[in-house]
């Protein structure tokens, strides 16, 4: 078997940052598998696509012909499925693209996945793995005390957690009635260079610079653990590559923030680093809005186990990530101003109505 490694949605956020790891520090073959959707932006890999490593399928995971395709042709050793609808907001607005991409999309691969893989030699049946990337808000909502682990129970509560829940247990039971080598991996929070400006911490920076409101849900006080991407792509390159099959890692930062006191350092930093004409503080644009529907209040993972069993532990601090964020941003415009002018332009998603 070749050393090729697909990774699904690897123009995302998340997914284009493990393409760039694996193409700047492994020897690696990688294969991205992405059907470009709003989200998917092929600059996030610009710096990758000119190695010869480098290979692009524009395939959606909905389209099981396609997949069963690009895994026959390109014999992985490994897979890495990111690919996945991942806006809470827009699962409010349109469940059903979470669902067919999410539940729909992951059965296609798995079930290419498992023919591949039952093809294979003994030893590269060995070697192979299937690793299905996931999300903390499968667990669902958190008190004020209390952590995730890998055995807390399944409570989903947004339209989004629910597909992904769906997912994860049919990854799992491919492992457990197939065998299908399959790695679980559930993480907090991701921010950093190159995300999406729908989601939280980029949508603040961005609305702050065009002095908007940064609008806060609720009282501000749902809580989340942020982790620093670059620490999450080591995250998943140590389970993908040293963990057992059929297990599972919760991956944290063990960085707690309120979403008010988050809002409130990046207007810190702004003000700091790209001070408003006027003199005034970037703190004046928050404003209180109504809170989304079904808005889990605290999530906090506990990342004890890959801690002790993979020896990851984030590099970052959420000081030190949240700086090199607002940095990249500042810096990047022509990357954030080619997405705002086109398929996404800041408008509030998620409201009933």
């Amino acid at each position: 078997m070749n050393d090729t490694i697909i990774v699904t949605g690897g123009a995302g956020f998340i997914g284009s940052a493990v393409v760039r790891h694996l193409i700047a520090h492994t020897e690696s073959r990688v294969v991205v598998l992405d059907a470009l959707t709003y989200a998917g932006n092929l600059d996030s890999i610009a710096e990758a696509a000119g190695s010869p490593r480098y290979v692009f399928e524009h395939v959606d995971i909905r389209d099981a012909a396609a997949v069963r395709r690009v895994i026959a042709e390109h014999r992985p050793r490994a897979i890495l499925h990111l690919a996945a609808e991942s806006h809470v907001d827009r699962s409010i607005d349109g469940p059903a693209a979470f669902i067919e991409t999410n539940v729909v999309g992951t059965f296609n691969l798995l079930e290419a996945a498992r023919d591949h893989w039952r093809a294979l030699d003994p030893a590269d049946r060995d070697r192979f793995r299937f690793h299905h990337v996931s999300t903390d808000e499968v667990y669902g909502s958190l008190g004020e005390t209390g952590y995730f682990t890998e055995t807390t129970p399944y409570a989903p509560n947004s339209p989004y957690a629910a597909s992904k829940a769906a997912s994860d247990h049919l990854a799992r039971s491919w492992h457990h009635t197939y065998g299908l080598p399959v790695l679980v991996t559930n993480c907090s929070n991701n921010y950093g260079p190159f995300q999406f400006p729908e989601k939280f911490i980029p949508h603040m920076i961005l609305c702050a610079l065009e002095g908007k409101p940064l609008p806060v849900y609720g009282d501000g006080g749902n809580v989340r653990d942020w982790l620093y991407v670059e620490d999450h792509v080591r995250a998943l390159l140590a389970v993908l590559e040293r963990a057992t099959p059929g297990e599972v890692y919760n991956i944290g930062g063990r960085n707690e923030r309120r979403n008010i006191d988050v809002v409130s350092r990046i207007c810190d930093l702004l003000d700091e680093l790209r001070p408003r004409a006027d003199g005034r503080s970037y703190r004046e644009q928050i404003t209180f809005v109504e809170d989304r529907p079904g808005h889990d209040r605290r999530y906090a993972i506990d990342a004890s186990k890959i801690e002790r069993d993979l020896g990851w532990r984030p590099e970052e601090t959420f000081e030190s990530g949240l700086r090199r964020t607002v940095e990249w941003y500042l810096d990047h415009e022509e990357w954030w101003s080619r997405i705002r002018s086109g398929a996404y332009r800041g408008e509030r998603l998620g409201v009933l109505r």
